[in-house]
């Protein structure tokens, strides 16, 4: 208390100077007709505009929740998209009548991510408590993300599509064939499609999708459309240059994809001998 005596001792002149300006400012403006009509117009242009500022910087601040909220209603939706009559889980799993697989998806929010380095991860805010377990696919709103590489109760580390050690395989959706999608470009936005064979019949803009025979990702997500071809005489394959659907530059919620047959599959597989 003594301290703040002190300080307002040693700016008495500042302080009088500011009550007699106060002072005057409010004589003037009483006292005129035209000053105390522009002092009401400006001091509700003043609070119009802190109004404005505090609407965008709410409207902002709930962006994260409405961004959460679009991700959980597209996970709904593509876990009821043919959904198996009578299941007793059907309203959270996925049937493909093409591959005979089932599928679950969980919503996560990305948390961390990088893009520009050799191999990039992203890290999601939800683990194992949530089901999510190692080599599950991730996919964004608009296309192909990564793969989980390792989980704890509460995080999971994705390895991302923008990695030189990532590789998964996906079609041509117009023709069907199929190659190896790979990250070669270091540039976030697009990736290679390689061991694509220079007699498959290609176009700029014919749309690549997963193949879905990984047990990872299903078949038809969207990857990308192709930007550019570009093919060498002595080669035996296209060089083809895509560009990615999702944006993972600014991929704030994600799918964790679980195919739920894979197990029985791998334990089928399991049983074939060795040649």
């Amino acid at each position: 208390m003594r301290d703040l005596f002190r300080f307002l001792f040693r700016q008495r002149n500042n302080l009088l100077f500011l009550a007699l300006m106060a002072v005057s400012i409010s004589l003037l403006v009483n006292g005129n007709m035209h000053q105390r009509a522009q002092a009401i117009s400006s001091s509700n242009a003043v609070v119009g505009q802190i109004y404005t500022w505090r609407n965008e910087v709410t409207e902002f601040a709930d962006l994260r929740a409405v961004n959460r909220q679009l991700a959980q209603a597209l996970a709904e939706m593509r876990n009821k998209l043919h959904s198996v009559p009578g299941h007793a889980d059907s309203a959270q799993v996925v049937y493909d009548s093409t591959q005979a697989q089932y599928y679950r998806f969980i919503t996560a929010q990305v948390i961390n991510s990088t893009t520009h380095k050799e191999r990039n991860y992203i890290t999601l805010g939800s683990g194992s408590l949530a089901g999510i377990a190692p080599d599950m696919g991730v996919i964004g709103v608009n296309g192909l993300v990564g793969i989980v590489r390792d989980v704890s109760p509460h995080f999971a580390l994705v390895t991302s599509v923008l990695g030189n050690e990532f590789r998964t395989s996906v079609q041509l959706k117009r023709t069907g064939h199929f190659g190896l999608l790979s990250w070669d470009t270091d540039d976030p936005r697009t990736a290679s499609m390689v061991d694509v064979a220079n007699h498959v019949p290609l176009e700029v803009g014919d749309t690549i999708v997963t193949r879905g025979n990984d047990g990872i990702f299903p078949p038809g997500v969207p990857v990308g459309i192709v930007m550019e071809v570009n093919d060498d005489p002595g080669s035996n394959f296209h060089d083809i240059r895509v560009h990615l659907s999702e944006d993972l530059t600014r991929t704030a919620y994600v799918h964790v994809v679980t195919d739920l047959l894979k197990p029985e599959r791998d334990s089928l597989e399991t049983k074939v001998p060795l040649q």
